[in-house]
């Protein structure tokens, strides 16, 4: 009885020998598919996050490469069912990786943009920062303002055409538990502006400058043209409140009066534009 018992015990023994490297072996396949599935997880994954988030609003079509390094076209919408969204000229082409600061995102298209746009998400205490690298106004990114129309109104109507360059300095927006703070500053420059609801063209070119700061401003001026607009605006609790107003000049009054009539309410020969 003893003896089998032993032999019992030994089979048991040598049962469990064998079936630890197996265990390992199959742990480490698993680990290693884990692995290959993160470091090649298709382009298309991405694609389809960025757009379940944005509510179809951002998608990125004919997705090419990875996760961390891939190409795509660009198109905004209005969301599920527009009926007019706008690709940018060229695709998009990102580098997404971690970095000493956090995780860090590089965008370029060629038709855009000169140097790589740098993208750093920071965790830091009770929340995250999004910084983005420097675009000094000598040398801004340029984007088709045909893009605005995919976003719907008031952009569709409107069917602007011209030249937006952006410049940017120091500008991170951190997310807290207390909310959303923006630091630094941006500068839109759209130029040589004009629409489908106006003979005019050019309208003219226009300036929006964004401080940061604990309630961050906008405002609103025009560079040169026959249509003048203006205004301010400051986020308070979250939102944005906007006044400001449109006229045009004399002699071109007519030509822009459909245009100032959906820009904003008229009162005489101005239109008051209200946002929030």
């Amino acid at each position: 009885m003893q003896r089998f018992a032993g032999s019992r015990s030994q089979l048991a023994n040598a049962t469990h020998g064998s079936a630890t490297p197996w265990a390992w072996a199959g742990a480490g396949a698993c680990v290693g598919l884990l692995l290959a599935s993160l470091l090649f997880a298709p382009a298309q994954w991405l694609a389809q996050g960025i757009q379940r988030l944005s509510n179809d609003r951002v998608q990125l079509l004919a997705p090419l490469g990875t996760v961390w390094r891939g190409s795509a076209q660009l198109v905004l919408s209005a969301g599920q069912g527009s009926r007019v969204p706008a690709a940018l000229p060229s695709r998009v082409q990102w580098q997404l990786g971690p970095g000493w600061e956090g995780l860090t995102l590089a965008l370029s298209t060629d038709c855009c943009l000169t140097q790589p746009w740098q993208w750093t998400l920071s965790p830091n205490w009770g929340g995250v920062r999004v910084r983005l690298s420097d675009q000094p106004a000598a040398q801004p990114s340029r984007w088709p303002s045909a893009l605005l129309a995919g976003l719907g109104t008031p952009w569709n109507t409107l069917q602007l055409q011209g030249s937006l360059a952006l410049s940017s300095q120091q500008l991170e927006l951190q997310w807290q538990s207390s909310g959303w703070r923006l630091a630094g500053r941006a500068q839109l420059d759209a130029q040589q502006m004009s629409s489908s609801l106006s003979t005019l063209k050019p309208m003219g070119s226009y300036r929006l400058a964004l401080e940061g700061g604990p309630e961050p401003t906008l405002q609103l001026t025009t560079l040169e043209g026959s249509l003048q607009l203006r205004g301010s605006g400051r986020w308070i609790q979250g939102g944005l409140r906007f006044e400001g107003e449109a006229s045009a000049a004399p002699e071109r009054a007519e030509a822009l009066a459909n245009l100032l009539n959906i820009i904003g309410r008229r009162d005489g020969t101005r239109s008051i534009i209200k946002v929030g």
